[in-house]
């Protein structure tokens, strides 16, 4: 799995998810299925696993986002009490974050969705792409979805963690992953 190894994105998610004693298992927690219709991945809390729609991945850039998108929630299931088969509200947070940290919401995936504006327009992205999430595994009203979301959204759209800010590209996720990988030597100075 090339994602593992290269992408700055999963590198830190995997470390963090080890630091906070979730160790991740390729051969595990991974697995690669077909899936129906136009869904990329998914979480599976009951079992703690990530699966990838081999089917529906179409390139390495497409699946380093998946891979970290899910990772996303496997680090929200790791280091929260998330609830996330009743409460649609745990879903919406870490729906957020993943769209918000997982690169979803690039500027340059944007144009290629044929999607762009100036203000405000990464949490616009964010917004929409959580709701449609929740949609795509929740049978619930689009209306409940964007209440749920608009409830959570000023909370965990801030909560960047464990990057630390919002990795915008790769090189920004490589200096988060630098600043990770830093953090207890700063604190242990102290």
């Amino acid at each position: 799995m090339q994602s593992v190894s290269e992408d700055p994105y999963v590198k830190l998610l995997l470390d963090a998810m080890k630091h906070s004693g979730c160790a991740v298992n390729k051969e595990r927690h991974f697995s690669c299925e077909d899936c129906n219709g136009n869904v990329s991945g998914g979480f599976d809390a009951s079992v703690s696993q990530i699966v990838l729609c081999q089917n529906n991945i179409c390139n390495q850039a497409h699946m380093n986002r998946v891979v970290t998108h899910e990772l996303i929630h496997a680090f929200d299931h790791c280091r929260a009490h998330v609830d996330w088969f009743t409460n649609v509200r745990h879903l919406a947070c870490s729906e957020v974050r993943a769209a918000n940290l997982s690169g979803d919401c690039s500027l340059l995936n944007e144009i290629f969705r044929l999607h762009f504006g100036l203000k405000q327009h990464h949490q616009t992205c964010v917004r929409d792409r959580a709701i449609r999430s929740i949609l795509a595994v929740r049978n619930i009203s689009r209306e409940v979805a964007q209440k749920a979301v608009d409830e959570v959204f000023e909370s965990c759209f801030n909560d960047h963690e464990p990057f630390g800010r919002i990795p915008h590209n790769k090189t920004y996720a490589r200096y988060a992953h630098r600043d990770f990988q830093n953090r207890d030597r700063y604190y242990s100075n102290i």
